[in-house]
């Protein structure tokens, strides 16, 4: 696992408590993805609810609190496929 994906998963763990109401992954470009769900957040790949991809920069200054999630949707710097509300919730819950 790379560094860029043990350190965003610590911080979602920061972030989100540990879990998260629904299913999502993190498909950071070149690195990996990470799942967040009600069994918890970890290093890996499966379905899920909503997909939210970008590169490693652009995660990371969404989890520095940099990077307002939304601002990044409308820039284009952050793809969803998805359940767009469950989105929407987990970046509020980033924020």
């Amino acid at each position: 696992m790379s560094d860029i994906i043990e350190g965003a998963v610590r911080k979602l763990n920061d972030k989100l408590g540990g879990s998260f109401d629904g299913s999502a992954k993190f498909e950071i470009e070149d690195e990996g993805a990470i799942l967040v769900d009600n069994d918890g957040i970890r290093a890996g790949d499966g379905a899920a609810d909503v997909t939210l991809s970008a590169d490693a920069e652009t995660f990371r200054e969404m989890l520095d609190g940099d990077l307002n999630p939304t601002s990044a949707y409308m820039g284009g710097r952050l793809k969803i496929d998805g359940d767009m509300g469950l989105a929407m919730k987990l970046g509020a819950a980033l924020s």
